[in-house]
């Protein structure tokens, strides 16, 4: 596995990938109306240029050696806070779950984390995603919750999860 650092060329590849991991994450827990709506915006190719102009926020491909193929990508921004990185978005497609490659990712970003300067990774998961036991198994925990209007009559009703490094 290779992490790769995405550039603007690499927009149309997020998108995808995001598409098809959502389809597969969220389909039990999001209407297709609220799926719809957040990558339209969330993924738009203005919202992730903004953050690609970003020097804190950072996209990482997830390239598989083995199948030769993109599997997902990685999302941060350092100094989200003070001493505090926040995970923004991490995704693997359905057909490479299973292969050690969430792992693998969380350990790179500690690393990245550290290499910044800051000891704490913080991340939002909806309530109801499965993701939540793979942050607790490499040992994020809960400090809060919190229901987070994001437009056009939807919300976002996560766990509020950290790590200290």
């Amino acid at each position: 596995m290779k992490l790769i650092k995405a550039t603007e060329k690499d927009i149309p590849l997020i998108q995808d990938l995001a598409k098809r991991s959502w389809e597969n994450a969220y389909a039990e827990i999001l209407s297709k109306e609220q799926m719809e709506y957040m990558l339209t915006t969330m993924y738009s190719k203005s919202e992730i240029s903004e953050h690609l102009r970003n020097p804190n926020y950072h996209y990482f491909l997830i390239f598989d050696e083995i199948s030769n193929s993109y599997n997902g990508f990685l999302g941060y921004e350092n100094h989200y806070e003070k001493n505090t990185t926040k995970l923004h978005r991490i995704y693997l497609v359905p057909e490479s779950k299973g292969k050690g490659l969430g792992k693998k990712t969380l350990t790179f970003l500690n690393e990245k984390v550290k290499e910044n300067g800051d000891n704490r990774i913080i991340l939002n998961v909806n309530k109801y995603n499965s993701a939540k036991n793979f942050y607790e198994s490499q040992g994020y925990t809960i400090y809060g919750e919190g229901v987070f209007d994001i437009g056009n009559g939807f919300v976002m009703d996560d766990y509020l999860m950290e790590i200290m490094l």
